[in-house]
């Protein structure tokens, strides 16, 4: 006859559903509350940031970024005329976002839900005030590292001539829609950026992935970004393509604005709406 198996004490059972837990817990992912809590800290953390980190951080950031216009002129330089072709185009949009998140680099749009969590929790004028400072800096700093970028690419031998063209002719895409419509194709941008650092704490091993599907996403469907789109606005103004009241009025001021909208008033008010009565 068979051996009966031996039964379990009240200790070995527990550390056995110890273990069954344990393991349950590690292949869920992260309840709505705490990516919430993670992503919340993030903004404390930034807002808490000395202004000088913050400066050459953003700055980093900029110039950083200006890859993905490169990386999409080497696809377009290289590939042959197809209707595929915008999509693999699309692909090198993704390589600037890559170096920026992966290396922690402070980025604008990452900034338009990370610290407004905090702000929402805490709706205090000394909360606005961090809140304030800290788009305001890195935001200049930014768009002070597209600069740089840009003009390394327009007044130095760096690029060969078809690159340079290449990464003009990707530019001009930014003057063909008119206030409005930059300003919808940029809340889109500002959606999906926040999206993504929502999507980000829950991935852990799947980070790459989720920041090219993203920003793959905003190349592809012609949406707007502020930083990366800003290399492209330096690009056409220092070739004379563009005027400053162009890149000011009619660039600059829509896409922030528009950023801000779909990162914070759509994707932020909705993130906190869903676990505030958790928190």
């Amino acid at each position: 006859m068979p051996r009966s198996r031996p039964a379990r004490t009240p200790a070995k059972r527990r550390e056995a559903e110890d273990r069954e837990i344990d393991a349950i817990e590690h292949q869920s992912s992260p309840a709505t509350p705490i990516i919430y809590e993670i992503v919340r800290r993030m903004g404390d953390e930034e807002m808490a940031r000395p202004a000088i980190s913050l400066w050459w951080s953003g700055i980093a950031a900029g110039m950083s970024i200006s890859f993905s216009l490169l990386a999409q002129s080497i696809l377009l330089t290289h590939l042959p005329e197809a209707a595929w072709r915008h999509l693999a185009v699309s692909l090198g949009y993704t390589v600037g976002f890559l170096m920026v998140v992966l290396s922690r680099q402070q980025l604008f749009t990452e900034n338009t839900l990370t610290a407004v969590l905090p702000v929402m929790a805490e709706f205090t004028r000394g909360k606005l005030a961090q809140l304030a400072r800290l788009w305001g800096i890195v935001l200049l700093a930014n768009l002070f590292g597209t600069l740089i970028a840009a003009a390394f690419c327009t007044f130095t031998p760096v690029l060969t001539p078809e690159l340079r063209e290449g990464m003009m002719d990707i530019s001009r895409e930014i003057t063909r829609h008119g206030w409005a419509a930059t300003f919808f194709h940029a809340i889109s941008a500002g959606f999906l950026m926040a999206a993504m650092v929502w999507l980000m704490p829950g991935a852990t091993y799947a980070q790459f992935h989720v920041i090219v599907v993203i920003t793959f996403l905003i190349a592809a469907g012609g949406f707007v970004h502020i930083v990366a789109g800003s290399m492209e606005a330096f690009m056409l103004l220092l070739g004379g393509e563009i005027g400053l009241p162009f890149l000011l009025g009619e660039f600059f001021l829509p896409v922030v604005l528009g950023n801000i909208v779909g990162g914070t008033a759509l994707f932020g008010l909705l993130a906190y709406a869903q676990v505030m009565k958790e928190i």
